[in-house]
């Protein structure tokens, strides 16, 4: 079996639904957009191919959706400089190059307009609803995210920056050591986790299933965790080594992890929601707080951190609800599109593109 990877390339944000597709599809040949409404195979389709190609040895990438993460948004195998991707809203795609790199995949073909036509006020005003309620809940994100900036005041108001600056420097040299690279770095952006409707969820061990030294950066809000990860970032970049930056689901503005796969490594904030220990050899914590805040500070500002704190947690749950409301909505139009599909061209589409993949070998 080939090596997979499973991750979010994008993301119902602070600041409304974030896509970092493009880095991910960068330097790829053969892109294939699937076009079609909800319940027409599109993240089926995408599955099956991922498999077979695993089966086949070759290394395989899902990207998964973050308004259902067991469905996939995108399936990318870099051996073959291909990339299957959901073309839909709200992750629609610009073609650098129509016909030559792009080719759309038209899954409607599938369907029997007549049944669609029948029901069309009834799709519409779903649809209607469902961005509502994701405005509601991208509203709700932004209102955590205030929140969880007076979190972060507290603690960066009692952090030392030169012991925070010792420690990242340390790192540093533990992590890149004097290797450099005469290369152009590849920089890959993705999302740590997504804001789903079932809550948080992420892929960190497997991610990092196959990575030799795991660090664990345990700290509070505003401890300057994000700000170390991106000097990381950078020093890669810089060294000439290839480098997985993991964006923060919630504010894709901070850093949750960096991967460098050359060296052997990845570091990455280990705090709720993404709360992880050391389960092996090589993996090793980093204590922000015991090596760079003020001791006594949780103590001495118990009472309003926990107010913040459930204050917090209460918007998070508030704008997931908007979020699952959303995707149960969105089944039941995926239910009337059902009902129009004839699977047997949606079989025809899927040999059809199968055949033409095969053909880049």
């Amino acid at each position: 079996m080939g090596k997979v990877l499973h991750y979010f390339a994008s993301g119902n944000t602070a600041n409304g639904f974030q896509s970092l597709f493009d880095s991910n599809l960068a330097g790829l040949e053969h892109i294939y957009i699937l076009k079609g409404g909800p319940g027409t195979g599109k993240s089926t389709m995408m599955k099956k191919i991922g498999s077979l190609y695993e089966e086949q040895g070759q290394a395989v990438e899902y990207l998964h959706c973050s308004a259902d993460p067991n469905s996939l948004d995108g399936v990318l195998i870099r051996s073959l400089g291909l990339g299957i991707v959901d073309g839909t809203a709200p992750h629609v795609l610009e073609p650098k190059a129509p016909g030559a790199i792009e080719q759309y995949v038209n899954l409607g073909k599938a369907w029997n307009s007549s049944i669609l036509k029948e029901r069309k006020s009834e799709i519409m005003a779903m649809n209607s609803q469902i961005t509502i309620l994701y405005q509601k809940g991208y509203a709700a994100f932004k209102e955590a995210l205030a929140i969880h900036d007076d979190w972060e005041r507290i603690f960066i108001s009692h952090l030392d920056f030169k012991k925070m600056n010792d420690l990242t420097e340390e790192l540093k040299v533990e992590l890149f050591g004097s290797h450099q690279v005469d290369k152009k770095s590849t920089v890959r952006h993705r999302f740590l986790g997504a804001a789903t409707p079932y809550g948080a969820v992420d892929h960190v061990p497997n991610l990092t299933e196959d990575i030799t030294n795991r660090y664990f950066i345990k700290g509070r809000p505003g401890s300057g965790k994000s700000t170390m990860l991106k000097k990381f970032a950078a020093e890669a970049e810089n060294r000439g080594l290839d480098v997985e930056v993991y964006h923060c689901g919630f504010d894709h503005n901070s850093l949750d992890m960096i991967i460098v796969r050359e060296l052997g490594f990845a570091i990455f904030d280990s705090t709720a929601p993404h709360e992880y220990f050391p389960s092996r050899e090589g993996d090793t914590i980093v204590d922000v707080y015991e090596r760079a805040i003020e001791q006594g500070t949780d103590e001495k500002y118990e009472v309003e951190l926990n107010s913040i704190s459930t204050a917090y947690k209460n918007k998070m749950l508030e704008a997931t609800a908007h979020l699952r409301q959303a995707k149960s909505i969105h089944d039941e139009i995926e239910k009337i599109y059902l009902s129009a599909i004839d699977f047997t061209v949606v079989d025809e589409i899927y040999n059809e593109l199968l055949q033409e993949i095969e053909q880049l070998r």
